[in-house]
């Protein structure tokens, strides 16, 4: 996954700069970004602090570390259920 050259508390400040009167164009212009990128962030971080963002990102990683060993117990499991199913 690409990494974002900006920081959940850049990203933030930006939307509260629109949130301030700044218009879309040129907050994308000032910054160098697209207003699709600006709007998924809005739907994203929108109405978040930026503490708020760093929990999210954290349990964001803490859920993709469980969903692997998740998927690891299970293809242990397979393999389990396939050696046994050979033998007998």
């Amino acid at each position: 996954m690409k990494r974002s050259r900006f920081g959940e508390e850049q990203i933030i400040g930006m939307l509260r700069e629109n949130d301030a009167g700044a218009t879309v164009a040129d907050l994308c212009r000032r910054h160098g970004m697209s207003s699709a990128t600006f709007y998924a962030w809005k739907a994203k971080y929108g109405g978040m602090d930026v503490s708020d963002a760093r929990r999210l990102k954290a349990l964001e990683d803490e859920n993709a570390k469980l969903k692997r060993l998740y998927a690891d117990a299970m293809l242990d499991n397979a393999g389990l259920k396939d050696l046994l199913s050979k033998k007998w």
